[in-house]
């Protein structure tokens, strides 16, 4: 896995398997209907840039917002979880049915009892995300995506779980490289594609907006009914995240940002643009933002007439429209 495709894509051959994805209602939705909003950014603010230099992992929000989830299968027989799919992290984990947390009471938990294929190593993991950390026992099992099937899969049990109660997924299926996943565990991308697999080692994901339904993450190629004109290609390095060097942020034809070049994560798991307090917050007061409790807000009517927020990546200039970048 040497190299990153920016746009949304899927794959499509006779190695290459396809896998639904649904947009969930996200919990930033459903604290809002609840007036809980504000009060759960304030408990969490200090929790977005958490890392341990032990695991390396890369903050995520990947349940604050927009979410996509798809489903896998664990054991044997199989029991189905909804997980993330996240560039941001390498490892795989789900609910254990021994977890103890108040998150796993509400998600679906993994009974190794009844797996004829469990094996339990034991050896404990604490994985930090974000917005939150599980804590539980690094096992193996034999996993399934689709059609496609990893034996002898190393994926966690959590535990105990600290900021997932509400979040619309079972557990995270990490797609970043092995040399941040916990204990020296092969994530499940690499395990399929040593034996050969896919006919190309290569993921995409095709993400819609405007309906639940459509969305897709796949392995092992390109879909080409999912986009039109050629493909760009960045170098990414080095490899441990999906991190790319970026060229400037731009609006209104002037440099708003990253002015000397700055590098970015590409992270499947959350849906924000997310980046320092200060470029941020110079972004926001140029788009004539207010700050509201504890999240910036314009006007509805002011979408229609705001530019296109353009991060130029290797030379090319990828515009993200107002309706993309705004939360209605």
């Amino acid at each position: 896995m040497k190299w990153l495709v920016l746009l949304g894509l899927v794959a499509l051959s006779e190695c290459i398997v396809i896998l639904p994805l649904r947009k969930m209602k996200t919990l930033r939705e459903t604290l809002r209907e609840k007036n809980l909003l504000n009060n759960f950014l304030e408990e969490h603010a200090y929790r977005l840039s958490n890392s341990d230099s032990k695991t390396a992992t890369h903050p995520l929000r990947n349940y604050l917002d927009n979410c996509y989830v798809g489903n896998i299968i664990i054991g044997t027989p199989p029991q189905e979880f909804r997980v993330i799919f996240d560039t941001g992290s390498a490892d795989l984990w789900v609910p254990s049915i021994s977890c103890v947390s108040e998150a796993c009471r509400t998600h679906i938990s993994f009974n190794y009892q009844k797996s004829s294929t469990f094996e339990k190593p034991g050896q404990p993991i604490t994985i930090y995300y974000g917005s939150g950390i599980i804590q539980g026992f690094l096992d193996s099992d034999t996993v399934r995506i689709g059609n496609f099937v990893s034996l002898k899969q190393s994926f966690g049990l959590s535990e105990v779980e600290y900021g997932f109660d509400g979040a619309p997924f079972d557990g995270v299926l990490g797609l970043a490289f092995p040399s941040i996943s916990s204990k020296g565990a092969i994530p499940v991308f690499d395990n399929l594609w040593s034996p050969g697999a896919f006919s190309e080692p290569v993921f995409a994901f095709y993400l819609s907006k405007s309906k639940p339904e459509g969305s897709v993450v796949m392995f092992g190629g390109v879909d080409h009914r999912f986009y039109k004109g050629e493909l760009n290609w960045v170098p990414v390095s080095p490899p441990r995240h999906w991190l790319i060097s970026m060229n400037h942020i731009s609006m209104n034809r002037s440099i708003v940002a990253c002015s000397h070049g700055c590098q970015a994560f590409v992270d499947t798991g959350t849906s924000l643009i997310y980046g320092s307090t200060d470029l941020v917050t110079n972004i926001n007061k140029l788009l004539n933002a207010r700050l509201e409790d504890s999240e910036y807000a314009v006007s509805c009517d002011a979408v229609k007439t705001l530019p296109p927020v353009i991060f130029n990546i290797n030379g090319i200039d990828y515009p993200v429209p107002p309706q993309a970048y705004i939360i209605k």
